[in-house]
């Protein structure tokens, strides 16, 4: 089976995205980290055995701050 991988863009073109654009992005990634923490914080332990995620990795995900 034969596998592609995914170039990210180098940081030189992420460099030339407009300021707003940058921070736009990082807000929807603060987002994006808080809303799914919350979903993760209500998962049952059947879900989280179904995910492969213990409760120890559920609580050290919980406990990060949402920038990271």
């Amino acid at each position: 089976m034969e596998r592609t991988l995914k170039r990210r863009p180098s940081q030189s073109a992420q460099d030339h995205r407009p300021l707003w654009l940058k921070l736009y992005a990082t807000l929807c990634g603060w987002q994006r980290n808080r809303h799914t923490r919350k979903h993760l914080a209500h998962l049952d332990s059947r879900q989280l055995a179904d995910a492969g995620i213990s409760e120890a990795q559920r609580q050290v995900e919980l406990e990060k701050p949402f920038w990271r």
